[in-house]
């Protein structure tokens, strides 16, 4: 994957060309100093809020939780077996 490395202030400068690279999948790192970087990518609408088969998911894990549908452990250990008997 290809990378375009560009200093801060090369983003101000040209904001808009360097979004419109990010919104067609090219990856944007915006250097500062030399001892920071940043990523430029667009953020789609899921990762901003709960999608409504989200919300049903969680609504569903809490009516579990209320009818007593879980699994309880006393230890570390007694957990770690459950999972590795999965």
């Amino acid at each position: 994957m290809r990378f375009i490395e560009i200093t801060s202030s090369d983003f101000r400068k040209q904001q808009r060309h360097y979004f419109e690279l990010a919104d067609k999948g090219e990856k944007v790192v915006i250097t500062r100093g030399t001892k920071q970087a940043y990523l430029l990518e667009p953020v789609s609408k899921d990762d901003l809020y709960f999608t409504p088969e989200m919300i049903q998911q969680i609504k569903g894990a809490q009516q579990e939780i209320k009818e007593r549908k879980v699994t309880s452990f006393n230890s570390i250990d007694e957990m770690n077996k459950f999972f590795d008997s999965l």
